[in-house]
């Protein structure tokens, strides 16, 4: 019987090359749904990354506009800073300068204790007889008004009530810082000095309503500060007159006002003088509560429609004075 031969078997059959087909169909299929699906990934991404894009952008912008805001402010404090800081250190001038006058004061009044002390020890030493001997003899007071130049300079309190007008500022002002200097010199020593305008506005707001007192370094500060102080002014002294009167008036107390001005520009003459009248007579007689001096300034002689004014003041300080207990004094140069 005859074998049968044995088949030989093949590698590289027809299901073999199946099974590779499909594989490789199988890879390609993936490759192909990857490269379709990869589109939509990449503008997905785009799109988130330009949607960050635009947010951040805004919070860039709002960033910017907070530090305009934050440097605006900063600029506003600094500038207050400065402020502060100027007024802080004119505080400390003025302080300063206080510390400096009480310490001047304290010197004052020591001294003035001291002469005050040893008078009374002379007085204390006098002998019985020496006493005796004074009593003994007649005494003779002397006279209560002491007379500068025609001024009565018997007060113990001062006001100067001063014209702080555009023609004053412009062609008086130096007269009248050195007349304030004279006046003032006329009185050593007064209890109380006051300045104020004619409106009655005080130089020293400080001390509104009450007396300032009377040093040299206080003094020195008056006539520095007459150098730049303009208040608005009507050309009109009965505020100023008035409001001094009513203020400062007590029946223990010899009060001299001072007007300076140059004109009278409006109202009535007789209505001045009664007002004044009026608040400064005496409770008790026709005595004058205060004496009212005045100076006048020739400002307005030069300018022809304005020689009226100059004229009532002229009257008008002229008759006050003199129903005041006073004197005026009319000055013919501004030299």
């Amino acid at each position: 019987m005859r074998k049968r031969q044995r088949q030989e078997i093949q590698v590289f059959n027809l299901s073999f090359l199946d099974v590779v087909s499909c594989g490789f169909g199988a890879i390609i299929l993936l490759l192909v749904i990857s490269k379709i699906s990869e589109p939509l990934v990449v503008e997905k991404i785009s799109a988130d990354l330009s949607g960050l894009v635009i947010e951040l952008e805004q919070q860039i912008h709002e960033i910017r506009g907070e530090t305009r805001i934050v440097n605006r402010e900063l600029v506003s404090k600094k500038e207050q800073l400065s402020e502060i800081q100027e007024r802080l250190a004119r505080l400390q001038g003025d302080l300063t300068s206080i510390r400096g006058e009480f310490k001047a004061s304290q010197l004052e009044l020591s001294s003035q204790t001291t002469i005050e002390q040893q008078m009374q020890t002379a007085r204390q030493s006098l002998s019985e007889e020496m006493k005796r001997l004074q009593n003994s003899v007649s005494f003779i007071p002397p006279s209560t008004d002491s007379v500068i130049g025609g001024v009565p300079v018997d007060s113990e309190y001062i006001i100067f009530i001063i014209d702080t007008s555009g023609s004053m500022q412009r062609f008086a002002w130096p007269l009248v810082r050195r007349k304030m200097a004279e006046i003032l010199a006329i009185y050593p020593r007064v209890r109380g000095i006051q300045v104020m305008n004619d409106m009655g506005d005080y130089m020293f707001s400080q001390y509104a309503g009450r007396w300032i007192p009377d040093t040299p370094a206080r003094r020195r500060s008056i006539l520095q500060r007459l150098a730049s102080w303009a208040p608005f002014s009507n050309s009109s002294p009965v505020e100023g007159v008035t409001s001094a009167i009513r203020r400062f008036y007590s029946p223990d107390r010899s009060i001299s006002l001072y007007v300076l001005g140059d004109d009278f520009s409006r109202g009535s003459i007789q209505e001045v003088i009664d007002t004044v009248d009026h608040y400064n007579r005496s409770l008790t007689g026709s005595q004058r509560r205060v004496r009212v001096h005045a100076v006048g300034f020739p400002v307005l002689f030069t300018q022809p429609a304005a020689g009226m004014n100059v004229a009532r003041f002229a009257a008008l300080m002229r008759r006050l004075a003199e129903d005041n207990n006073g004197s005026f004094v009319g000055l013919n140069s501004l030299k």
